[in-house]
């Protein structure tokens, strides 16, 4: 039977009423052994395997100079970095150590779906150990992706948690001189929720049901402000991953441009300058930076942003993407996540004038419409829908085929309370071909993009390699575990 959504007035009688709250463990629930949080470990497969162990758990870690019980990946945060080349065979022992189910999810993987691989519908209880076995296609781009769990419903609970680590895959991109020249760091953009015991804390009722849950401690790789240096004359290569549940980063360096060279699937053609990059949750950026300036320190900060105005238009061709609106969490200041530091010096090193051709795929085959909203459903409270629909895994929205390509239009018309909606695919990349109906001024590869009130997105989506059923959802992960997710279904012709 369909959900029943009430009408404005009913949803916004019932949201005042409403009582549905996270329903959080309670620390007697947490009786791990105590442990102190390693620095971050680094895992390089070797002659064509990756092979790892990964124990998820509740323990106690170092965060940001200071004790807290969180949620981790084999005591650090972020996790592990794991790093693996096309051709590579994937193997991870997980252990769920966690009082709840669990899973791991590959993002922005173009891997295979089903079985042991990126299965987004596979659950692995809590005390049982589960093998993950997948192949990085010979032809797979170079990029940095990352994992975390997604099991339906505690997903958000478990990535703010703490539950996230980058996997990068190395290729053709590094392999550009300048790119190898160019020193590289990797900055994982995370915020927690810590009461003064340490613990995390639930999150507002509110906040979980609008805007999604956010946390006051802002790091960066689980510091706060920390240093990071660059040689007079030198590149530096950032790679950006925003592994927060819910908050947005508009990032500006102060007194430099940032030279894009990669989005969430790979490479660009060629650098794009740009003096602020605007990064939704899940999404990752990767930037140079040239030591041109005087010698000095500069902040790496984090712009205003609001998401909180009600039924505000998106605005402009670049609205909502990488350089973003001028709206803010916190509209009265900025942040600083880091700090720039000259030191040394070296010859000038010049900026990648060419970086890796971006594929022009052919005109679509067909194009669908997801549209993206919210109400009050009865007996479950808040509900996100697409199509307005909520997320049933055993149901199947949307079939395509394989070798075909799609254009998907999001819009998002959820204009009652004004809530951006990064959307996300799950195994193909797609490149965004418009935004209220204005070509993208460059073209890249994604699998996450976000779509602010009143706009329509339309993303251009190869289908290829890989039967099976995968999903697409809102990355502000309250949203998705409270219905913004469809279920898609790969098919070869002929298949039923």
């Amino acid at each position: 039977m369909k959900k029943r959504l009430l009408n404005r007035r009913q949803f916004l009688v019932a949201l005042s009423a409403s009582t549905v709250g996270a329903l959080y463990l309670t620390r007697q629930a947490f009786e791990q052994p105590v442990t102190s949080s390693p620095s971050s470990d680094h895992y390089v497969s070797k002659e064509g395997l990756l092979d790892v162990s990964l124990d998820a758990r509740y323990r106690s870690v170092n965060l940001a100079g200071r004790e807290a019980r969180l949620y981790s990946y084999n005591g650090s945060l972020p996790g592990p970095r794991l790093e693996v080349k096309p051709g590579d065979t994937v193997r991870i022992r997980f252990t769920n150590n966690l009082p709840d189910p669990t899973n791991l999810h590959y993002h922005g993987l173009h891997v295979s779906p089903s079985e042991n691989a990126d299965n987004a519908f596979l659950e692995v209880p809590p005390g049982e150990t589960f093998t993950y076995e997948f192949t990085i296609p010979q032809n797979h781009p170079a990029g940095t992706f990352w994992y975390h769990p997604h099991r339906h419903g505690l997903v958000a609970k478990q990535v703010f948690g703490g539950l996230s680590g980058l996997l990068i895959v190395r290729g053709e991109l590094d392999d550009i001189p300048e790119i190898q020249a160019a020193q590289e760091e990797f900055l994982v953009l995370k915020d927690f929720a810590l009461g003064d015991d340490g613990h995390i804390q639930p999150p507002n009722r509110m906040e979980r049901m609008m805007q999604g849950r956010e946390g006051s401690l802002v790091t960066v790789n689980g510091s706060v402000n920390p240093n990071f240096s660059i040689p007079e004359g030198g590149l530096l290569r950032l790679r950006l991953l925003n592994a927060s549940s819910s908050r947005f980063y508009r990032l500006m360096l102060q007194d430099h441009p940032l030279y894009l060279i990669a989005t969430d699937g790979g490479a660009l053609g060629e650098p794009v300058e740009l003096k602020e990059l605007l990064l939704t949750p899940g999404e990752r950026a990767e930037v140079l930076i040239r030591g041109e300036r005087e010698p000095g320190e500069y902040l790496l900060l984090n712009l205003p942003y609001d998401r909180s105005d009600m039924g505000m238009m998106g605005g402009g061709m670049m609205g909502g993407g990488m350089m973003g609106r001028s709206r803010s969490t916190s509209p009265d200041r900025s942040a600083t996540l880091a700090t720039l530091t000259y030191k040394d010096r070296v010859k000038s090193l010049p900026l990648p004038e060419q970086l890796i051709p971006v594929e022009a795929l052919p005109e679509p085959q067909k194009v669908r419409r997801f549209t993206l909203g919210h109400g009050m459903a009865p007996g479950q409270g808040m509900a996100f829908t697409i199509n307005g629909k909520t997320f049933n895994s055993e149901r199947i929205d949307t079939q395509v085929r394989l070798n075909t390509v799609e254009d998907w239009e999001i819009a998002n018309e959820g204009m009652m309370m004004g809530f951006d909606h990064p959307f996300h695919l799950h195994t193909n990349a797609f490149q965004v071909i418009s935004r209220n109906g204005k070509s993208e001024s460059y073209r890249g590869w994604k699998d996450t993009v976000p779509v602010p009130p009143g706009d329509v997105v339309r993303i251009r989506i190869p289908f290829k390699d890989f039967p099976g059923k995968a999903v697409y959802h809102c990355h502000i992960l309250d949203h998705e575990d409270l219905g913004m997710m469809g279920v898609v279904k790969m098919q070869q012709l002929g298949q039923s």
